[in-house]
């Protein structure tokens, strides 16, 4: 190992590895991910999330707990196509690791001094990777970073210059970084006033309009719920003001967040147990907008499966992440039990159910077709609105009486340019299935 250090290489294979995302809620729909921390570089989002694992069979200690052993990291332009560049980090690449105790808890990045700084947890300590681009490689210090330690670190990058690094360990504590960004300068202090009673963990911190927001995941009651403070300088004293996101209703014990604005619009990205709704220590990364008041508190975020961003209207669509569901006559639920990743299908199962999906981008093309994979055992059919249920029908999709996912296409009229709202509703009383809906 070259002058003690690992030199992380991202090689051929995994370059040529990089998978790109189609997604809604959750974001990352090929493995699970979560503690997700969205960074602005270079015009793009980059998040690095923490990687839950199922547990190796020779790993029983991790089997019923959180398993994590390495990092990616993903990019995207427009908060929609997420492009996975592959592991950064891994803990069997950690030259002082003693221990593969599969804990790579929340990690964070910043840019300064002309390279990127990967914080990443692990064994107690805080490893450093360094960088000359995002997405790396990196190169994994030989040391830990010195006077601090925990888990969960979130760098703050003062107006000034200065780096504050904030951990948690019970309590959340902050710290001053020397311009190395390896090393603590001056005390170590713990945040004082944040809720003395529940767990208080993965501190992520922030300024806008010239207040620093600290924000975090407090166990208020029985799971966390996220919760923010403010104060006038980025080491306290920190205010306790009020609750980001409540509890989830899926019953995940845990949450954690990151908040970023990119072009023009503030974002939260949190995760929720989604493709393993038996088990929360498998977790996937979403994201919705947030939005300020204008005393600079911030409102509640009210989680979606919409999530964010313009979906194509040539990509597959997948209405299943809705907008907007009625009442009764329709389900969303797992095509494969067994193998959650394959996603969900939405289930028409009486006359007039509808589903909305909003914003889909038909930008200046003439689209003609509406195709959709669909089973019907009974033959049904689906007709394809603009904007509500009772806007024009684009499309009628008669799915023929079968056993397999089949790929039906029909004609389209009346498609618009611009970005439409979509509205797909039962025709029948036959039962439809649907994966995904694409126009051509």
């Amino acid at each position: 190992m070259k002058d003690s250090k690992y030199y992380f290489l991202l090689g051929t294979v995994i370059i040529l590895s990089l998978l790109c995302v189609d997604a809604q809620n959750p974001i990352i729909r090929n493995q699970f991910s979560a503690d997700p921390t969205a960074r602005v570089f270079n015009g793009k989002v980059y998040l690095y999330p923490s990687h839950d694992i199922v547990a190796p069979k020779d790993i029983s200690l991790k089997k019923d707990w959180f398993c994590m052993e390495d990092y990616h990291v993903f990019s995207s332009e427009n908060l929609t196509d997420w492009t996975d560049h592959g592991v950064i980090v891994t803990q069997t690449k950690v030259p002082w690791l003693t221990t593969a105790n599969y804990d790579m808890w929340a990690p964070d990045c910043v840019f300064k001094n002309g390279k990127y700084y990967f914080y990443f947890p692990v064994e107690g300590k805080i490893g450093v990777a360094t960088a000359d681009k995002p997405e790396g490689p990196y190169t994994v210090l030989d040391k830990p970073l010195t006077g601090i330690g925990g888990i969960d670190p979130c760098v703050l990058l003062d107006k000034d210059g200065s780096a504050y690094i904030f951990t948690a360990r019970g309590r959340i504590s902050v710290a001053k970084l020397k311009e190395n960004m390896i090393e603590v300068d001056g005390e170590v202090q713990t945040i004082a006033n944040l809720p003395s009673k529940g767990l208080i963990e993965g501190p992520f911190a922030f300024q806008f309009n010239g207040k620093y927001y600290l924000t975090y995941p407090h166990v208020e009651t029985k799971i966390e719920r996220l919760e923010y403070s403010m104060s006038d300088s980025p080491m306290g004293p920190y205010k306790p003001v009020g609750v980001i996101m409540d509890e989830s209703a899926s019953g995940c014990w845990t949450n954690h967040q990151s908040i970023v604005q990119y072009k023009g619009q503030w974002y939260l990205f949190y995760h929720d147990n989604d493709y393993s709704p038996k088990f929360d220590k498998n977790r996937s990364v979403k994201i919705d907008s947030l939005f300020f008041n204008p005393d600079g508190t911030i409102r509640k975020v009210i989680p979606t499966l919409r999530g964010v961003g313009l979906v194509n209207a040539s990509n597959e669509i997948q209405i299943d992440r809705y907008s907007r569901i009625c009442e009764k006559g329709i389900a969303v639920e797992f095509i494969d039990k067994m193998n959650t990743f394959k996603g969900w299908k939405t289930v028409f199962a009486a006359k007039d159910a509808w589903i909305q999906f909003n914003a889909v981008d038909f930008a200046k093309k003439k689209y003609k077709s509406v195709v959709v994979k669909a089973v019907s055992k009974t033959g049904g059919s689906i007709q394809v609105h603009l904007n509500s249920v009772n806007g024009p029908v684009v499309a009628t999709v008669n799915v023929p009486k079968g056993n397999d996912w089949q790929t039906v296409k029909v004609s389209a009229s009346k498609l618009k340019s611009g970005v439409q709202n979509l509205v797909v509703s039962s025709a029948n009383n036959n039962p439809v299935e649907i994966d995904w809906i694409r126009f051509e």
